[in-house]
């Protein structure tokens, strides 16, 4: 009876253990999800604010210049201007003198370097008063240098030079006025063709044989939708035979030189009165109101603007600066018997897309 208990015993465990491995759980297994990473979270860009209507950088601020000592006739300086410079429409520049004040007219100007050439690039010309400065200006002389936006941008060096040759010198201040707004092309660039401005007596020499290449050819970008040449010129010395009235040149003599395109005469330069009896800075300490040829003491020289008609895009053309015939006979009684025209000439295009610089070869 006994034995027979335990068989069964044991049997009934093997049905049960045979029972518990076939057996099939169809209930759910608690199996951890994946850990997904989450995603990083990048803000929107921030945008540069909208700039609207005129926004002022000041550059020199009454920066002494004059001769003598350790006194220059020349100051440089490093200044941050906007990098938006897609978005200007026009950028003016004021340059403000203060005394001491220099007793002579002399020649004076604004340059800006080229960071990728290292080249100096005229933005303005003017020149001083005898003996007074600048306060019947609000600003001072006013000069748009629109066409110098794609180096007046970013980290810039600017310098300004006075052709002064006294320990008394001028206080020279300088500020720009950025005016946002539609430019009339989004990008534009510059070129100097010839730039013999280095001061009054450095220019190209006046009725004489000289050795200055006035002649070059322009190559203009293929998407140039607009080319124009900026010009700058006053003329020095009382070289003779003198004009009707003792005019001696270049500084008295009435001319009307010549921009040639492909060796034609294309843009009229008349160097002639511009009105130095109405000069604002009146009662100067010399003589300041008779008319010079082209420009007056205490008044900015004139920028001369040519708009090609035909923008030349993906051409070559022949550029030429010509004066009107004339011949010094050298019998000056003044010191100097020479004649002297400063002279600066660049090339700018403009364009609805991003533009090259034109290139200019000799």
């Amino acid at each position: 009876m006994k034995s027979k208990l335990l068989l069964c015993l044991l049997l009934l465990g093997i049905v049960l253990t045979t029972a518990n491995c076939n057996s099939k759980d169809d209930s759910p297994v608690d199996i951890p999800a994946p850990v997904i990473p989450e995603e990083p979270v990048i803000p929107d860009p921030v945008e540069e604010p909208h700039k609207e209507g005129v926004f002022n950088y000041k550059t020199f601020d009454k920066q002494k210049v004059a001769f003598g000592g350790e006194q220059k006739q020349n100051a440089e300086k490093t200044v941050q201007l906007p990098t938006d410079i897609e978005l200007v429409q026009s950028i003016k520049m004021y340059v403000q003198f203060d005394c001491p004040c220099n007793i002579w007219d002399v020649f004076a100007n604004v340059q800006v370097k080229d960071p990728k050439t290292q080249v100096w690039y005229e933005i303005g010309r003017y020149i001083t008063p005898y003996g007074k400065d600048s306060s019947p200006l609000k600003r001072g002389l006013e000069f748009d240098v629109t066409d110098f936006k794609s180096v007046l941008t970013g980290t810039v060096e600017l310098r300004i030079f006075t052709e002064v040759w006294g320990s008394d010198g001028w206080l020279v201040s300088v500020d720009l006025d950025y005016i946002y707004g539609k430019p009339d092309f989004k990008y534009s660039a510059v070129t100097p063709i010839l730039q013999y401005n280095e001061n009054s007596l450095k220019g190209v020499p006046y009725g004489e044989n000289h050795a200055f290449d006035l002649e070059k050819t322009i190559n203009v970008p293929q998407n140039a939708q607009s080319t124009h040449i900026r010009t700058i010129i006053s003329g020095w010395g009382h070289a003779t035979p003198n004009d009707a009235g003792g005019r001696g040149c270049a500084e008295w003599c009435f001319r009307t030189h010549q921009i040639k395109i492909d060796h034609q005469n294309a843009f009229p330069h008349v160097l002639g009165p511009i009105g130095c009896a109405d000069n604002p800075i009146k009662a100067q300490r010399g003589n300041w109101a008779p008319d010079r040829a082209g420009w007056c003491p205490g008044m900015a020289v004139p920028t001369r603007i040519d708009v090609l008609k035909d923008p030349k895009a993906g051409k070559a053309f022949v550029f030429e600066y010509a004066f009107e015939p004339w011949t010094n006979n050298m019998q000056s009684s003044a010191d100097n018997k020479q004649a002297f025209y400063a002279i600066s000439n660049f090339v700018v295009v403009k364009s609805h897309t991003p533009i090259e610089k034109a290139t200019v070869i000799d």
